[in-house]
């Protein structure tokens, strides 16, 4: 049994403005994506210049908050809002959807595909790779701000929250989603493959691992469980992942020509 250490919300303070944990995590994560999507563009049969990497996580980045949070709201938050409508924009509290934030960064990928000329799957397979990174400091954010506990176990890696030892499901979800999501399109993407499979595999594990740590993470206390005791709202909302996900990757093998964005 592990014992939480209970960490301040708060990195540090400048005067009356509070720096939160939660911020710099994104942060992080936003530095990291950059770091690896400037390392990919510097092949010339990428579909993105180092130049143009910038542009990429800077709009990346306003999909993952504003869709991300948008889709809390919609999703989970609408208790909150109706105590308070300043939880509106308290992101820095928690409160941010993956599959919300997906749909922010989807718009901004064909937004950005579509100014420089290149097709949806182009950019989002460019895209895929590096996303893990930022999933896996989300996550150590969700660790921090000590929300998203896991069911109540007796496994020796459990935390102590609250008088009560947990399932870490917010670290099981940073090593699958974050770590190995990413080792597994790292991987893949280091031999010529078609436009479009990256960002089905990326949709197929994503929903994959979601689901399975679903079965030992709280349910959202909004929906509790939606039916059979078992099924959770990530788990309906990470269905429709694994579907689509799997059809991009079959479509995409069955393509004769390969995706020319490699990364070496």
């Amino acid at each position: 049994m592990l014992v939480y250490p209970e960490i301040d919300r708060v990195a540090f303070s400048l005067g009356p403005v509070k720096v939160h944990w939660y911020g710099l995590t994104y942060l992080v994560g936003f530095v990291l994506s950059y770091m690896v999507g400037r390392h990919r563009a510097k092949r010339a049969d990428t579909p993105v210049t180092p130049a143009q990497v910038e542009d990429l996580i800077f709009f990346g980045a306003l999909g993952v908050i504003v869709g991300g949070r948008v889709g809390y709201l919609l999703f989970y938050g609408w208790a909150q809002v109706a105590q308070d409508w300043h939880y509106i924009y308290r992101f820095w509290e928690g409160g941010m959807s993956f599959h919300g934030g997906l749909l922010g960064v989807l718009l901004a990928m064909w937004w950005f595909a579509r100014r420089n000329g290149k097709t949806f799957f182009e950019i989002t397979d460019f895209v895929a790779v590096f996303t893990p990174l930022g999933l896996l400091c989300g996550r150590i954010g969700n660790f921090i701000n000590s929300e998203l506990w896991g069911k109540v176990t007796d496994v020796p890696w459990g935390f102590l929250v609250k008088g009560e030892v947990r399932h870490p499901s917010m670290l099981y979800e940073a090593a699958l989603e974050g770590l190995v999501l990413f080792v597994i399109l790292y991987s893949y993407t280091t031999r010529p493959r078609a436009v479009g499979a990256t960002s089905g595999l990326f949709l197929f594990f994503y929903g994959l691992f979601r689901s399975l740590v679903e079965f030992v993470r709280v349910p959202d206390e909004q929906y509790e469980y939606l039916a059979f005791d078992w099924l959770t709202m990530g788990q309906v909302l990470s269905a429709p992942m694994i579907v689509l996900g799997l059809f991009l990757f079959l479509r995409a093998t069955r393509e004769p020509a390969p995706s020319a964005d490699i990364i070496r």
